[in-house]
């Protein structure tokens, strides 16, 4: 199972945010926009990258991206719901 440090942890290197810590990022926390992380759309895709690359789940449905990014906990809970799926 997947936790939302593990994911902060692969958000910030990924993405570079070397001036920021995990403990920063509250796991309720807005990824996107100014009430929030303050990321953007080419974060977004970097973040689907990593995803990708390092939880070997994909975005199914683009259409739910923006309920799927909205805080570290939703995007988590969609990873190992995807992960979860792939063992049964």
């Amino acid at each position: 199972m997947i936790t939302t440090n593990d994911l902060k942890e692969k958000i910030i290197a990924g993405l570079g945010l070397e001036d920021i810590g995990v403990d920063e990022i509250d796991d309720d926390m807005a990824l996107f926009g100014d009430d929030g992380l303050g990321l953007d759309s080419v974060d977004a895709i970097e973040i689907t990258l990593i995803v990708e690359k390092e939880f070997n789940v994909k975005i199914k449905d683009m259409g739910e991206a923006e309920n799927i990014f909205s805080t570290p906990t939703t995007l988590v809970t969609y990873i190992n719901e995807q992960l979860e799926q792939d063992t049964k």
